[in-house]
């Protein structure tokens, strides 16, 4: 019999090298020290050693049986010791790792775990935009099991594997079960879905198949059924593991199909944890998360940039959400990490095989970021790519490219299925170039299943604007983003998955921007979870159709100074009807985005109105722009104003103009080129990127100058003065 006991009580905490100094406090896990320093930034946030320990009492042990202890996550290097002597070593802080400890337990026993987020030339992750945070942050636990008993020592796994394989026409199943095991044992008894196979254990391995007729399909959100699968010994040891039998497939054409029906995949990513917490997040925050997806009506989710609790892929096959689950090989290839991002990978199938929500394994994020794509990277990438495709034979590989990876690249050969990772209209470049690369892409390779991994732009829900523009980091700004990125995506079925980058505001110690320090402030919803953005509302209006809703944008955004103010309503009815103190104002029929100009003059109280919801808000004219409402150091530069003030001549070159048609011109190109280089005297690393990436040129040929330039920081009158030089060169074919 199989006995597992919680040791999440009772740890002695010590933030130092050496267990002998720093201050002793006692800590319940899960348990990061990083949950402030590593959401604030600045220099306070520790990456190094620290140590767990506590009293373990030597259980009761059957004759021949073995004791474990299951680490579900340690960040990121942990030794074990008992009573001081070193058992093992774990490289990977986001799986499940076991140390059979049955040799060295005497009655009375000391647990040290010294763990460590320090920075490390071969365990991943070493550089992202994300906080590594430290600690033991998921449950400990004590496995004692009986001298036959499923294997517990391959990459932490159950030692149990359910392979269903769905037959549409014939509505049937057939389900392969598995088992591994340790110890002497002539049988397994499996059962499933109600069918009980009992088979014989050859060299420690056994396996059973069984037909499920009229088969109940696992159909995502519709319809998550799952199926029960018992596998057990005489000893009595026992493993229970839920499956679901259902159909993936991946079409260059059609996109995402899950049994057989176009489904496509639209939906968010997530980082594993939340404001003053870190990564130490309990079963009922998971719960709260899953919860806020199923409202916005997601039906995918992207689990980055790392394995994520087994709690939370569990909700994921309960509620039907299809997953694309990756390893922490991100931004930039290590020499010497080549083994740590194999075992990484190894952990993450074994562990994860059988959850049915899983579709895609992801073998690195932006990895060619900070690294060339030469020979080492790409054996690195097809060895993981090989590893995934002999551990698992069901399902294809993905990678998430960064933008500036040329489309030719031969790195986008080994995955079965890509994506990339856009972010035009954010940190460069116009909303349409993210439409114009897809095309382009899409038509050269059309044989190619191609997805959209990542996409946002940051917003402060303090930060207003009427004339929202790109790095403004106002909440209106990520609405007009979304709006873009919404209708791109609904215009392109073919794209398999596409996933806002992020559903939540996540820490990010290396930041210290739009007003906050420590976040990454993309997500749709608060690090907190406390607030919904506006954009969330606008995702929901779109994705979930299970009951009516109405939505007002801008209720944060009180004072404004304009005469005509415009007002905006998400909602997933056909017909909003917009009150304005008391009284209809008007009635507009569309779909997802309804806006209404609306002419103000003190304070007034507006409401939306469709199918009986009601969103409501009062906004008041002001004369000055509320400061409050701007993040601190810009200066909103409003080029079009000045730019259409009757001084353009369209026959000659101007900063509207894009860098690839200013580089038609000799002369004009040649004051561009200039320019450009005194401004990457600072940034060398930048301009060789540019230099040396033909797709990354490409696209910044398509850049309009203008947008360039607001990027970089200019002032108005330096632009206003390149714009005069501009306008003093003729365009060809221009008397």
């Amino acid at each position: 019999m199989r006995n597992i006991q919680n040791l999440n009580e009772a740890w002695i905490f010590v933030r130092a090298e050496n267990p002998t100094e720093g201050e002793k406090v006692q800590v319940t896990l899960p348990h990061t020290w990083n949950n402030v320093d590593g959401q604030d930034g600045g220099d306070d946030y520790h990456r190094g050693k620290c140590w767990y320990i506590r009293n373990l009492d030597a259980p009761d042990i059957p004759e021949k049986g073995r004791a474990y202890l299951e680490f579900e996550g340690a960040a990121m290097t942990a030794e074990v010791y008992l009573n001081g002597e070193l058992l093992a070593t774990h490289e990977g802080g986001y799986s499940t790792f076991r140390v059979d400890v049955t040799n060295h337990l005497k009655q009375n026993n000391v647990l040290s775990v010294a763990v460590s987020n320090a920075r490390s030339q071969s365990v991943y992750p070493q550089k992202a935009d994300f906080t590594f945070y430290g600690g033991l942050y998921r449950d400990v636990n004590l496995i004692v099991v009986p001298e036959s008993h499923f294997c517990l020592d391959y990459h932490g796994g159950s030692g149990v594997k359910i392979t269903p394989v769905v037959n549409l026409e014939q509505g049937s199943a057939i389900v392969t079960a598995e088992a591994w095991v340790t110890g002497p044992a002539e049988q397994v008894m499996f059962s499933l879905a109600g069918q009980e196979k009992e088979v014989q254990v050859t060299d420690g391995y056994a396996k059973a198949e069984c037909t499920i007729e009229n088969v109940h399909l696992w159909d995502g959100v519709d319809d998550p059924y799952l199926y029960t699968a018992t596998a057990s010994l005489p000893s009595g040891d026992k493993v229970t593991t839920r499956f679901g039998c259902r159909k993936f497939e991946i079409d260059p054409q059609k996109g995402f199909l899950l049994n057989g029906r176009s489904y496509p995949l639209r939906g968010v990513s997530r980082h594993q944890d939340r404001k003053g917490a870190g990564s130490a997040l309990t079963a009922q925050m998971m719960d709260e998360d899953m919860e806020i997806i199923k409202e916005l009506g997601a039906n995918t989710l992207r689990l980055a940039h790392y394995q994520h609790a087994q709690y939370f892929y569990d909700l994921c096959d309960e509620n039907g959400i299809v997953v694309w689950a990756e390893i922490p090989y991100i931004t930039m290839h290590m020499q010497a990490g080549r083994d740590n991002t194999l075992s990484q990978m190894a952990e993450l199938v074994v562990q994860n095989y059988n959850h049915p929500s899983i579709a895609v394994w992801g073998l690195s994020n932006e990895i060619t970021a900070a690294s060339p794509v030469n020979e080492e990277l790409m054996e690195n990438h097809q060895a993981l790519h090989d590893l995934c495709h002999k551990l698992d034979a069901t399902r294809p590989t993905t990678m998430a490219n960064v933008f500036m990876l040329d489309i030719d690249s031969p790195i986008l050969e080994i995955p079965d299925v890509n994506s990339y990772n856009l972010y035009f209209g954010w940190y460069l470049g116009e909303l349409e170039q993210n439409d114009q690369f897809f095309d382009e892409y899409h038509e050269k390779f059309p044989d190619r299943c191609m997805g959209f991994s990542e996409y946002g732009a940051d917003a402060n829900p303090a930060y207003h604007s009427s004339n929202p523009e790109k790095g403004d980091y106002t909440e209106s700004y990520q609405c007009v983003y979304h709006e873009h990125m919404l209708r791109m995506i609904q215009a392109r079925p073919w794209l398999w998955a596409t996933h806002v980058w992020n559903l939540f505001d996540f820490g990010a110690d290396g930041r210290d921007e739009g007003g906050k320090h420590g976040e990454n402030q993309k997500g749709l919803v608060t690090f907190d979870r406390s607030l919904k953005k506006d954009a969330f509302y606008l995702y929901k209006a779109a994705w979930n159709k299970k009951e009516p809703f109405v939505h007002l944008c801008g209720s944060r955004y009180v004072d404004r100074p304009e005469n005509v103010t415009q007002v905006k309503v998400y909602s997933n009815q056909s017909k909003v009807e917009l009150y304005l103190d008391g009284t209809l104002f008007e009635t507009k029929e569309g779909e997802t985005v309804f806006t209404f100009e609306v002419p103000i003059s003190g304070e007034h109280t507006i409401q939306a109105r469709a199918e009986g919801c009601v969103s409501v808000m009062v906004i008041r004219k002001v004369e000055q722009p509320n400061p409050a409402y701007t993040r601190p150091g810009r200066a909103s530069i409003n080029v079009t104003n000045w730019f259409d003030q009757g001084e353009a001549d369209p026959t000659c070159y101007s900063i509207m103009d894009t860098l690839g048609e200013i580089r038609q011109s000799p002369q004009a190109g040649k004051i561009i080129d200039e320019m450009m280089a005194k401004g990457a005297d600072s940034h060398g690393e930048v301009a060789e990127t540019v230099k040396d990436n033909p797709a990354l040129q490409r696209m910044m040929n398509r850049i309009t100058l203008v947008s360039l330039l607001k990027q970089a920081g200019a002032d108005e009158q330096s632009m206003k003065q390149l714009n005069r030089i501009l306008q003093g060169i003729k365009k060809e074919g221009q008397a």
